[in-house]
């Protein structure tokens, strides 16, 4: 590794983040869809969901931030995927730089670009009458597992763009990760699903994150719920950064 590694890593990451600024129609579309779900679920079907709140767009709030994180990584591994086949990488390569900063200026720029879809959607749940009592070391518990779990899934996605063959196979391995908050706790209690389904749910991540973040929220004890979610992320995270790794190597020897 080279031991600039942090400074070519800066320098790349800002250039992906230009990128990310000169589009920022990118960030808002990727927060529409799950600003859309929140509307429909809060002002449609809310009053016929039991959650035993009575704020359901409080309950709600968690499940829907993850599923703009799992929509947001997918231009991750589409931007990975178009510099790969830009030829781009091979020029980074014949440059003096460590090869690993690559990989990881596309991981900062997708924390920092899904934390803003984030941030939107926190705006857009205060209009609707997200309220929370939780003090700054919640609010900073919060935004860590968030980071974590966008860190997590931002390895799967580079694993998705240096193996893929097409733009569409990059971006479609996220699917089944949005999908993953429906079976959660993350719009309904799971004790009220059928056995099967409930068992899924309650032994999935987004369950135990989710469950965290409202505990945090609502200024509950989090239990044993936050160390699930801790080791679920950096399961996940690890998994996918030796994969995405090894992959790469591959790739570039």
């Amino acid at each position: 590794m080279s031991t600039y590694f942090f400074g070519d890593t800066a320098v790349l990451t800002g250039r992906s983040m230009r990128h990310i600024f000169r589009s920022v129609d990118t960030i808002i579309t990727t927060a529409i869809t799950p600003i859309a779900m929140m509307l429909l679920f809060v002002y449609v079907l809310g009053g016929a969901i039991e959650t035993g709140t009575d704020n359901y767009v409080n309950y709600l709030l968690p499940g829907i931030m993850l599923i703009a994180i799992a929509s947001g990584i997918a231009y991750t591994a589409v931007r990975l995927f178009t510099d790969m086949k830009s030829g781009i990488f091979e020029r980074f390569h014949s440059m003096p730089i460590a090869r690993s900063s690559v990989l990881w200026a596309h991981v900062l720029t997708s924390l920092v670009a899904n934390g803003l879809s984030v941030v939107i959607i926190v705006l857009v749940g205060l209009v609707m009458g997200f309220r929370t009592s939780a003090g700054l070391l919640a609010w900073l518990a919060v935004a860590g597992i968030l980071a974590l779990f966008t860190l997590a899934l931002t390895w799967i996605a580079v694993l998705a763009g240096l193996s893929a063959k097409s733009v569409d196979g990059a971006a479609g391995f996220s699917y089944p990760l949005i999908f993953l908050p429906f079976i959660s706790s993350a719009f309904v209690p799971t004790d009220t699903m059928p056995g099967p389904v409930r068992a899924f749910a309650e032994n999935q991540p987004v369950t135990s994150i989710v469950n965290t973040i409202q505990d945090l929220f609502a200024q509950q004890p989090v239990g044993n719920d936050i160390w699930a979610a801790l080791a679920w992320c950096l399961g996940i995270l690890v998994l996918g950064y030796v994969l995405a790794i090894r992959v790469y190597r591959r790739q570039i020897s």
